[in-house]
């Protein structure tokens, strides 16, 4: 115990000097650029991929293995924590190519400065404190170091992606306002590509408890998104220039069908009701990109690429709802039973957001410039989108396998001694799932101690 007081408040000390600033020296920089010449160096190169491994694999692991109360979440999160403070420092000690003041360094502080929240919180926790005024705070510090640890992957994303256009010195000045929108909707559909994912394979259960269809939930998203785009694709009262019209019909459809949306998602008796018009917006959307006017060629092959996954994605949507499904919540009354075609819109709409998220113009004239053809490059985003898409289907078999571990079919000879049976009365898989769902909600509030009590009574 002591141990891992010490080693936390080491961690918290070092963790909360490395959120001093740093100021890089800037005379390098020509005037009115925002990096140096200088090609980027090993060190440099070091932080980036430790920053990357822990930021975007170790920490979301520790994530969900501390969703599922594993004695795994406490040693990988140590781990990583370490890695982040070795990887903060040696972006602050790097030579070669320098920065000018940017967005990656100022929100570095922040996203550290969470890291050491988190830890205080984590050790609190740790030390099982239950007694005096410790019982009333208890609970509001498991609350609050459940939602930490789940804004920290989303932050981790936004200081990633903050992270790459810094290293290119892009998305700045005029390129600003297109830079936002291609990175903002890209992460978007990879966004709903993992609220997909997370629904087809462990959500079903909350779903059912909600008393909504999966679709009332998209079209609000979807409608509260267009009513976004409506009013900011374009600055009013100034003249429509390049492709604001398009971008802001784009916004009014999608609020005109996120309404029509939610209206068809329940039955006259209040049951929930599956639709098809978060698919057909979506093809939609596909079908307007794909035509989206461009400078460059290969600006104008990668969108035409990208329009077509979508469209892709919202077509198979429709067909997995209409055919696959048949309106109905899953193929079966086992909710982890999932039909192979279900796979295929989240991961269409991974891709197109990692399409989108490469297709802004300063990347386009960067890759034109390189000679790279809109065929490598559409399978290199490609090859992200799979990988991605494995990540999440790992994070989420281990919460399913932590949360409803598999229980082997006993010999029918064999006495009726099996935890399924409870005072007589056989669960069934569904009963199972509900009751340990029920019971993980109050996990984070019940002590270890507390857990060695009710096993010693069982």
């Amino acid at each position: 115990m002591y141990k891992t007081m010490s080693l936390a408040g080491l961690l918290c000390l070092f963790l909360a000097s490395g959120t001093r600033g740093h100021e890089h020296h800037g005379e390098d920089i020509p005037e009115g650029e925002a990096i140096s010449a200088q090609p980027i160096d090993s060190i440099l190169w070091v932080h980036i991929i430790l920053q990357t491994v822990t930021w975007g694999l170790i920490f979301p692991t520790g994530m969900v293995l501390g969703i599922v109360r594993s004695r795994w979440h406490v040693p990988v999160q140590v781990f990583g924590a370490v890695a982040a403070i070795v990887g903060y420092f040696l972006g602050h000690a790097h030579g070669g190519r320098q920065f000018a003041p940017n967005i990656h360094a100022a929100f570095a502080s922040s996203l550290m400065s969470m890291l050491v929240l988190q830890v205080v919180l984590g050790v609190y926790l740790k030390l099982h404190l239950t007694k005096g005024i410790h019982s009333r705070i208890r609970r509001h510090v498991v609350t609050g170091h459940g939602v930490v640890g789940k804004v920290m992957p989303i932050a981790s994303w936004v200081q990633m992606l903050f992270g790459g256009i810094t290293a290119l010195g892009f998305c700045r000045g005029d390129h600003l306002g297109q830079c936002l929108a291609h990175f903002i909707m890209g992460s978007a559909f990879i966004g709903y590509g993992i609220m997909l994912t997370i629904l087809l394979l462990v959500g079903q259960i909350w779903l059912k408890r909600t008393g909504r269809s999966q679709e009332f939930f998209d079209s609000l998203v979807i409608a509260a998104w267009g009513c976004v785009n409506t009013f900011t694709e374009h600055r009013w009262g100034t003249a429509w220039v390049k492709n604001d019209l398009q971008h802001t019909s784009m916004g009014i459809v999608w609020w005109c069908a996120g309404l029509l949306g939610m209206w068809l998602s329940r039955k006259r008796d209040g049951r929930p009701k599956r639709n098809l018009v978060p698919g057909i917006v979506i093809f939609l959307t596909g079908w307007g990109m794909s035509g989206h006017p461009q400078t460059l060629h290969l600006s104008t092959m990668v969108h035409r690429v990208f329009g077509y996954t979508l469209m892709a994605a919202g077509a198979t949507r429709v067909i997995e709802i209409a055919f696959v499904l048949r309106d109905k919540s899953s193929i079966s009354r086992n909710p982890e039973e999932t039909n192979s075609f279900q796979y295929v819109p989240p991961f269409l709409l991974y891709a197109s957001g990692f399409l989108f998220m490469g297709a802004t113009e300063e990347q386009m004239a960067l890759m034109s410039a390189a000679n790279v053809t809109h065929v490598a490059y559409v399978l290199i985003l490609y090859s992200f989108a799979f990988l991605f898409f494995l990540f999440v289907n790992v994070l989420l078999h281990i919460y399913a396998t932590y949360t409803w571990p598999i229980v082997p079919k006993k010999d029918p000879e064999a006495p009726r001694t099996n935890a399924h049976h409870v005072h007589g009365h056989a669960r069934s898989p569904s009963q199972r799932q509900a009751r340990d769902a029920e019971e993980f909600e109050l996990q984070g509030l019940i002590s270890d101690d507390e857990d060695v009590e009710t096993q010693m009574k069982t």
